[in-house]
């Protein structure tokens, strides 16, 4: 049987795989599982997607029918809930939100009273409870959760965000595409009330418009904006705004890894770098590691994906930590990866430095880095395939210390990403495409 979580909670096509069935059956087993004994109380936030009410009504239907109360935040980012669970005192959260994905998906994804990501023993109780039948004696009467709005949701989330920077952030100008997502009104108001001008492009929605050519993950909306209004800088979000990527004042890409080592270089100087770590992924750009180990900065890598990011933080002590994608944690600050408080983090180091972005990203140089996307038939098969291993270590052996390679199968997607890093882009291209090729005949 098919996993129902990934790397990001149950996500697929609303309505066909993604069903109201589903959704109400997952609502209940958070009302079950993450609920004190008597009534618990789950915080839900969504995204702009149109099958977002839909998901909604079945998800709260299920909580309450757990016997737990659902305090409905609406439209808001990700990381809002994980800093509402905790204001409210709740006892757990739930997002339905598919994150970086077209408009037709959707996804539900969970996190603890302490504003974390469910480990994934929890999630498999979670599962099993979803999916197995009945076995437990349903709440009635009294017993019965409620409904109820959380009309402050945005304006606390907000007030948060700002407060995570001292100063403000007048004289800046800040362009912004938050992707027709969920931080389409939180993010424009922050930069405004700390005092920055700010010029918006998709912070509208429709519903079947969120990523659709905008936001992070594509970036030629944003750069247009950038090149035309003459900004300090740019910034977009992925749908649920736990994510960012932002643009020089030249218009250049300044990725997550960029971010990171900007900022693990600001705080440690400051003496604010626990450890003087920094935790990332085997993604990250081998030009991070180097910055890195050269101002004095451990480097500690985990698997793809934020939960494993913030869970080796929580081991080691590291309070800064991230990915190349943007999903960058100051744990200070919150529990998940922050596309706001990540925005402002890095706009009051420019403003602390008294330094365009164009120079603060000169603290690292990037290799080439070339990423294929292979679509395949089970990427479970990947791990099993000698063909493929063989593969990739004859890749190894060529490039030696001066590159790396990473074969590895996505967790949300039926694909295997190829990357390869080397220290000119034509090495990079030629290993990457042998590599796929293989994948491809192998698995695909």
């Amino acid at each position: 049987m098919i996993r129902l979580f990934g790397t990001d909670g149950v996500r697929g096509i609303a309505n066909a795989e993604l069903t109201p069935e589903l959704a109400f059956g997952l609502g209940e087993a958070a009302g079950h599982f993450l609920g004190e004994k008597g009534r618990g109380r789950i915080v839900i936030g969504r995204d702009t997607r149109q099958s977002g009410d839909m998901l909604e009504a079945a998800l709260v239907a299920g909580i309450c029918s757990g016997g737990a109360d659902a305090l409905l935040c609406g439209i808001v980012p990700t990381p809002a809930v994980a800093l509402l669970v905790r204001e409210l005192e709740a006892d757990g959260g739930v997002v339905i939100s598919a994150s970086h994905n077209p408009p037709e998906h959707n996804g539900i994804k969970f996190f603890s009273r302490q504003g974390f990501k469910l480990p994934d023993d929890l999630e498999d109780e979670i599962e099993e409870f979803t999916v197995a039948e009945r076995t437990w004696e349903r709440p009635v009467g009294a017993e019965l959760g409620r409904a109820r709005t959380v009309k402050d949701a945005v304006s606390r989330y907000v007030t948060h965000a700002i407060e995570s920077i001292d100063g403000y952030l007048e004289g800046m100008k800040i362009a912004v595409d938050c992707g027709h997502g969920a931080a389409s009104v939180t993010t424009p108001m922050a930069l405004k009330e700390l005092g920055a001008n700010v010029v918006t492009v998709n912070c509208d929605w429709n519903g079947m418009d969120i990523n659709v050519d905008s936001g992070s993950t594509n970036l030629s909306n944003l750069q247009e904006l950038v090149s035309s209004h003459d900004v300090d800088f740019g910034i977009a979000h992925d749908g649920d705004a736990d994510r960012v990527i932002a643009i020089d004042e030249t218009g250049q890409v300044v990725d997550g890894d960029y971010i990171m080592a900007i900022c693990a270089s600001d705080m440690k100087e400051r003496d604010e770098l626990a450890g003087d770590t920094v935790v990332g992924t085997v993604m990250c750009n081998l030009g991070f590691e180097v910055s890195m180990r050269e101002q004095g900065i451990n480097v500690i890598k985990t698997k793809v994906g934020d939960r494993y990011v913030i869970e080796q933080m929580q081991t080691s002590g590291a309070v800064l930590g991230g990915e190349q994608s943007g999903h960058i944690i100051f744990m200070e600050h919150n529990t998940t990866g922050d596309g706001l408080i990540t925005a402002l983090q890095l706009a009051s180091v420019m403003r602390r430095r008294r330094e365009p972005l164009s120079e603060l990203r000169q603290v690292m140089r990037r290799y080439p880095q070339v990423l294929e996307n292979v679509p395949v038939r089970d990427k479970s098969l990947l791990a099993t395939s000698s063909v493929v291993t063989e593969a990739v270590r004859s890749a190894e052996e060529e490039l030696g210390s001066a590159g790396r390679v990473l074969v590895r199968a996505s967790g949300t997607e039926p694909l295997v990403r190829v990357m390869a890093e080397a220290e000119d882009e034509e090495t990079a291209n030629g290993v990457v495409s042998r590599l796929a090729e293989i994948v491809s005949a192998e698995l695909g």
